[in-house]
């Protein structure tokens, strides 16, 4: 029993015609009958009762069809699963990160893939979360680490943080003494923080809006660092993520926004369906920013 004549035996149930089944597969007529004649002989039975102008199923031919499709399919699935492993030690890798992200997990998941998959060829490229989120929706990137205000639309995500914002301000600042403010207590104070385009900008503008606080942003940087350096120096009140927070605690005392409960997220972000080569970049990920096994915090959010 050959994949061809299950073929050509699919072809005439579903034509009921030896003629059509013919054309769909591009031989003879007589090609197809011999085939499914020597399969008729092979199961010792006939397949089709060839009395009447069509080709109909006889018991034995409903019977075999189903497991005949089958077959046929998993057979495609094995060149598939085959293709997909040749495109993927040949293709290529290409992620965005988010400007001022310097989260070093990405860095060792590319090491992890490019050491698996040396024949791919990796791009990295840095841009505003907003930017890269279309071009990933545009199919000019494969896989992109975001900032966002929530779940992107149109895009398969994992969460990688999930940070409330905190004020960050210089041991002598107004606002120091206290543990708990709110938006309308930042709106006195010039406000340092991250570009439009950043989740916790979007963050920012969104709850703002919503409490109709008009907030002044003094100073805008893509890096955490820049943020905070900026607002040590006096210069504002920085706006940052929780878990961002911690590296400054020296110098800067962090503030819960009591009215901002929305978090920023970090997630990596794709297209669905997506190739090979992504799914392997999203298992080295989840290596590298989860060593101990764990999924990914929040799990998948859209």
């Amino acid at each position: 029993m050959e994949l061809r004549q299950l073929e050509y035996f699919v072809a005439v149930a579903e034509e009921r015609s030896f003629t059509r089944a013919a054309e769909r597969v591009h031989i003879s007529q007589s090609g197809v009958s011999a085939q499914i004649r020597q399969l008729e002989r092979e199961l010792g039975a006939e397949l089709f009762d060839r009395s009447a102008r069509t080709a109909t199923l006889t018991v034995a031919g409903k019977a075999a069809l189903g497991h005949a499709r089958a077959a046929l399919a998993a057979a495609a699935a094995v060149g598939q699963a085959v293709g997909e492993v040749t495109a993927l030690i040949r293709g290529r890798l290409t992620v965005g990160m988010v400007i001022g992200c310097t989260i070093t997990p990405l860095f060792d998941a590319l090491a992890a893939f490019h050491a698996a998959h040396p024949g791919v060829e990796i791009t990295l490229l840095e841009d505003g979360s907003d930017r890269l989120m279309e071009q990933v929706r545009a199919g000019a990137l494969d896989l992109a680490l975001v900032g966002a205000a929530s779940a992107p639309e149109g895009l398969r995500a994992r969460t990688i943080v999930s940070d409330r914002l905190v004020a960050m301000v210089p041991p002598g600042h107004p606002l120091a003494a206290r543990d708990r403010i709110t938006l309308r207590d930042l709106g006195e104070h010039p406000i340092v923080c991250m570009p439009p385009g950043t989740g916790l900008r979007a963050v920012l503008d969104g709850a703002c809006a919503a409490r109709g606080v008009r907030p002044v942003i003094a100073l805008q940087a893509s890096a955490a660092d820049a943020v905070a350096d900026l607002a040590a120096r006096g210069l504002g009140v920085a706006i940052l993520g929780r878990s961002m927070a911690e590296g400054y605690r020296d110098r800067l005392a962090a503030l819960v926004i009591d009215d901002v409960e929305t978090p920023g997220l970090l997630a990596l972000v794709w297209r669905d369906p997506s190739g090979p080569a992504v799914r392997e970049a999203l298992r080295c990920c989840e290596r590298a920013f989860f060593p101990g096994g764990d999924a990914f915090p929040g799990g998948e959010v859209a």
